[in-house]
């Protein structure tokens, strides 16, 4: 995309957060993945939508579990909220996604950025998944492009490309709030890492640029905390200016080549997430399990040095 379309799908964003239209957030975080899922409502029609949902995996025993889904299911319920939305930043490395399920609790339709087409031919080549593994995205309802609107009930949405961490990261912005994955963390902690199949690290810098260049007072909700060193408590709230002042990877003065340097070499001295091999072959599906073999079973493949 030419920058003069980059430009207009920001003033897209602007002219969305001057709505006056303020979006409820509710957050369940899961202490295992150390994942944030955000409920999101419209307070005048309670329309709603659901980001960055979790199931749980045991890895070593093979078995899935919708806990932390039941109690977003049972949020949603109790308030009389309408599921409008299933939206996903990426194709998480760290945790499977629950929307398939939430979505048959639910309804609603279930969207990512039109660019999963790049990570599914990554990695179903990486996990050799076979003809029948569609590589067009069609797993989900919607594929937003970058600056594509959306409303959210009556509140103005936009949907913007941000790659860098993966090739398809998606921050949506609500009203006066944008729920950002993993591109940038509290701002004691930093920015995620860009080592990934498809992660680059200055695009990582330019896309979190982009997102700094949002008011700042825009609510920026985050997809992962790990508690910085002295801090006892997990977060997941910050704001524009909070980052651009604080943020210890990227702050204001922090230029493309330093941040270029400091990130490829921590990098370098990061281990794999634990559930990196189960959560990209479900997610990549868009949440739902690798098709059951001849025995009626499913399985989860793990390529032998290669990763």
């Amino acid at each position: 995309m030419s920058d003069l379309a980059l430009a207009a799908a920001d003033r897209q964003v602007i002219s969305a957060l001057r709505s006056n239209k303020v979006p409820f957030i509710k957050t369940f975080f899961d202490n295992t993945t150390f994942t944030a899922t955000h409920v999101v409502h419209d307070p005048a029609t309670r329309e709603a939508a659901v980001v960055d949902s979790v199931m749980e995996y045991d890895p070593a025993a093979g078995r899935t579990a919708h806990h932390h889904a039941q109690e977003v299911v049972d949020y949603i319920r109790a308030n009389d909220l309408k599921l409008q939305w299933l939206l996903e930043t990426h194709v998480h490395a760290d945790h499977l996604s629950a929307a398939p399920w939430i979505q048959e609790q639910l309804g609603g339709k279930l969207a990512i950025g039109a660019d999963i087409i790049r990570v599914q031919d990554i990695f179903g080549k990486l996990f050799n998944a076979g003809t029948r593994f569609a590589r067009d995205g069609s797993q989900f309802d919607r594929l937003f492009h970058d600056g594509e609107t959306f409303m959210l009930g009556s509140i103005p949405a936009i949907a913007l490309h941000v790659p860098g961490h993966t090739p398809a990261d998606m921050a949506y912005v609500i009203g006066d709030a944008a729920f950002i994955g993993d591109t940038l963390f509290m701002p004691d902690y930093g920015t995620a890492r860009a080592d990934f199949p498809g992660g680059d690290a200055r695009m990582l810098y330019r896309s979190i640029r982009r997102l700094l260049s949002l008011p700042e007072q825009t609510r920026l909700f985050l997809c992962h905390d790990y508690k910085a060193p002295g801090r006892d408590t997990f977060a997941w709230e910050t704001t524009v200016g909070a980052e651009r002042t604080h943020n210890v990877h990227v702050h204001e003065g922090v230029g493309e080549d330093e941040f270029v340097a400091m990130r490829t070499g921590r990098d370098a001295t990061l281990s794999m997430p634990n559930l990196l091999m189960p959560s990209v072959q479900v997610n990549m599906r868009g949440g739902h399990l690798p098709e059951a073999e001849e025995n009626g079973t499913r399985y989860i493949k793990i390529p032998i040095d290669r990763v």
